[in-house]
């Protein structure tokens, strides 16, 4: 309820030198107080005229805080809305891809296996005369099989104890006696490639084995032939590659 008038009133004592607490305790002091508070009230109305704009100022800017936080809050509810909407167009943009890349993958997989099946089918195209030819010899081979396997058989049962000559002459009177009686046999015929392959020989030279012919059959004898076998061996190169031979698996000599 103070006024500007009241505290234009009161300013002419306010002035005065003597209108202060101690003053008053001196002449009353039961009043003194009363002095005090007039004071404090003229001081109050000078800070408060100053205060008021701003409190008036702050109602004002907290209405508006809180429209513009009503419209923050209903944009940030758009925004979720949207944001959702995002997300599921992201999750089908995703998928799309997804199986587009799959599809891609499918397509080039498929491509792939058309360009190995046209090499494939071109390459079986150059190999058919090579098979042919390749089937008519394994037809050979197994109408001569019967006389091949005597040979073979010849060779390993008896040849055993002659040199190659004799080997050789053997075969000859067998391939004879065959042709009389009409059992086909391959008139090319290799008895050592017949009976052993390449790498186990090569394994055989490295065990000691000589690489002549000769050496070779006698090898192919020691190892195929059923009854066990009696090197004459004035060298020792048969006792040295048997020794080798057999080291692995516990020859006791």
């Amino acid at each position: 309820s103070i006024t500007g008038e009241t505290v234009e009133l009161l300013e002419p004592y306010l002035d005065m030198e003597d209108y202060n607490l101690e003053t008053a305790k001196k002449v009353c002091g039961n009043v003194a107080g009363l002095c005090s508070w007039t004071q404090a009230m003229a001081y109050f109305y000078g800070i408060n005229k100053e205060v008021l704009p701003l409190k008036a100022n702050l109602a004002l800017q907290e209405g508006r805080l809180a429209a513009a936080q009503t419209e923050l809050t209903n944009a940030q509810i758009q925004l979720d809305e949207k944001q959702m909407e995002l997300d599921q167009v992201q999750a089908m943009y995703d998928s799309a891809m997804k199986e587009k890349q799959a599809l891609l993958d499918d397509a080039e997989a498929c491509r792939r296996k058309m360009n190995n099946a046209t090499a494939l089918i071109e390459g079986l195209g150059g190999e058919k005369l090579r098979w042919t030819a390749s089937s008519k010899n394994f037809q050979n081979q197994i109408i001569n099989l019967v006389g091949n396997v005597l040979l073979a058989t010849g060779f390993l049962s008896y040849s055993g104890p002659f040199n190659q000559e004799y080997r050789n002459l053997l075969l000859q009177l067998w391939k004879k006696e065959m042709d009389n009686s009409k059992i086909p046999y391959s008139n090319d015929l290799n008895l050592t490639g017949m009976l052993v392959d390449n790498a186990t020989v090569g394994e055989w030279n490295l065990q000691g084995l000589p690489n002549d012919d000769l050496s070779i059959q006698n090898g192919i004898i020691v190892t195929k032939a059923s009854r066990y076998p009696l090197l004459i061996d004035p060298q020792g190169q048969g006792k040295i590659w048997i020794k080798n031979k057999e080291k692995n698996n516990g020859l006791q000599v």
